[in-house]
């Protein structure tokens, strides 16, 4: 605003001076020293004028000048607050990112030795498969397999002496297993079976051409099994007219009654009955009951004979409790009898208790021996 008024008062001071100076021109001299001498008035006014402008503008500038360095400490204290403040939250996030990314590490590291632990345990696994490939290919170990599984299920369910491994029967041939039940049906055969090369190919066939072929072949194999079972350990006369064909693989006994019914029809027919260890474990089950019952008939006369003579002693009894009765009725009259002599006594001992001592009678000394 100073500096508007400033330059007004300049432009109109030398517009006055263009006129006076175009005034004097026209006058002459006289003129020309009056307005020489107004003009430096002027001049001297305009100094005072510009001085006043200068302190005030100075001290404009000054106050100015204050504002501003009271408004740049304000900023810079606002700034340094935002700054600290700034720094606070940054410290703080990257103590969490810190602490997260430290947890994070450690449930990492913790996964990552689960995963490794896990790795071993496939490596170890897939060892321990491919030597189970070993062992299953060898046709000899697949029937111990089959036989240990076989023995150790019939030792859980039978009890002792109820069952023989490697029994041989009259025409030679020897059974992995016969469980003895008593006639009928009598010895009862059971022999481990495990068709594992053509169920591994029925399993691994990958066209129509190699599954028919490899249902074929796991056809004959398991037909063969039972005709074998049904001729070597059915024998008239010495074992029961069926035998059990046990099958140490859910999966294999699984796939039998689901895709060859035919193959089952065929074991019924030779009375020849497929097992798996599930159903191996019910089977012995009913011929653990069976023998049971079989223990209990043979026992029934021992019982029969205890039981006679249970009574007998029952009888012995009741006579020694009725003499015994007749002992305490013969007490009972005894202790009456006595309880009389008792009263009598009682009475006696009242009547010398009233008795008179004085000599004026005689007559109670002499009811006494009157009573005597």
């Amino acid at each position: 605003m100073e500096f508007a008024t400033f330059g007004l008062t300049l432009a109109a001071i030398l517009i006055a001076g263009v006129a006076l100076l175009f005034g004097l021109r026209n006058r002459g001299d006289g003129g020309l020293a009056q307005a020489a001498e107004k003009l430096a008035d002027q001049q001297a006014q305009l100094a005072g004028r510009l001085s006043q402008i200068a302190e005030g503008q100075a001290a404009a500038q000054a106050r100015m000048a204050e504002q501003l360095q009271v408004q740049e400490r304000a900023v810079t204290k606002m700034l340094d607050q935002r700054l600290a403040e700034v720094t606070r939250r940054v410290a703080e996030d990257l103590a969490q990112s810190s602490t997260r990314n430290t947890e994070a590490m450690g449930q990492l590291q913790e996964r990552l030795a689960v995963i490794d632990a896990a790795q071993r345990n496939i490596t170890e696994l897939s060892a321990e498969v491919v030597s189970l490939q070993d062992i299953l290919s060898n046709k000899q170990a697949r029937g111990a397999i089959g036989q240990t599984q076989m023995e150790d299920l019939v030792r859980n369910m039978l009890p002792p002496g109820a069952f023989d491994f490697q029994f041989t029967l009259s025409n030679g041939k020897r059974a992995d297993c016969v469980i003895k039940l008593p006639n009928p049906p009598g010895l009862i055969a059971v022999d481990s079976k495990y068709p594992h090369e053509a169920f591994m190919q029925l399993m691994g066939a990958k066209d129509d051409r190699a599954r028919t072929l490899a249902e074929q072949q796991f056809k004959a194999d398991v037909g063969k099994h039972i005709r074998d079972i049904a001729e070597k350990y059915i024998i008239a006369g010495e074992t029961a007219d069926s035998a059990i064909m046990f099958v140490p693989a859910e999966s294999v006994f699984a796939e039998l009654h689901d895709r060859f019914p035919t193959v089952v029809e065929e074991g019924f027919k030779r009375r020849v009955y497929i097992v798996s260890p599930t159903t191996l474990m019910a089977t012995l089950n009913t011929i653990r009951t069976i023998l049971k019952d079989a223990k209990m008939r043979e026992q029934a006369h021992v019982l029969q004979k205890e039981i006679g003579e249970l009574v007998k002693d029952v009888s012995r009894l009741d006579q020694r409790v009725g003499g015994l009765a007749t002992h305490f009725d013969q007490a009972r009259k005894d202790i009456e009898q006595i309880q009389i002599s008792t009263r009598k006594i009682a009475d006696r001992g009242g009547k010398i208790e009233n008795m008179q001592l004085d000599g004026e009678s005689k007559e109670p000394a002499l009811r006494l021996v009157s009573d005597n």
